[in-house]
């Protein structure tokens, strides 16, 4: 399994749709930018048949000091973003599986 990071992204996409790297990584850096954006304003960002990303809130709780496990630490409640794929997308990857397994 590899991973992949946007620069990555950014050559792959440049050599199917015959743009400049440059004009896809300012493309791919807006797209980051908005979705960054309208999350911190809490607004959901749905991409049909991709997935939709939503703000959600933790509540509150009392976690352990790994290193002195006698010691409560209290977490406070916090924002995070929650990822929920696409149809399109679940079928895709479920396909991975069996590959995974050899």
């Amino acid at each position: 399994m590899a991973t992949i990071t946007k620069r990555d992204l950014v050559i792959q996409i440049s050599n199917e749709t015959g743009l400049t790297q440059q004009e896809v990584f300012n493309v791919l850096q807006a797209f980051i930018e908005e979705v960054t954006g309208n999350l911190a304003s809490n607004n959901d960002v749905v991409l049909r048949n991709f997935g939709a990303f939503q703000v959600t809130k933790t509540k509150p709780k009392v976690g352990r000091n790994p290193n002195d496990p006698g010691v409560a630490v209290p977490i406070p409640a916090r924002a995070v973003v929650k990822f929920k794929p696409g149809k399109q997308m679940k079928e895709r990857v479920a396909k991975v599986l069996p590959e995974l397994e050899s």
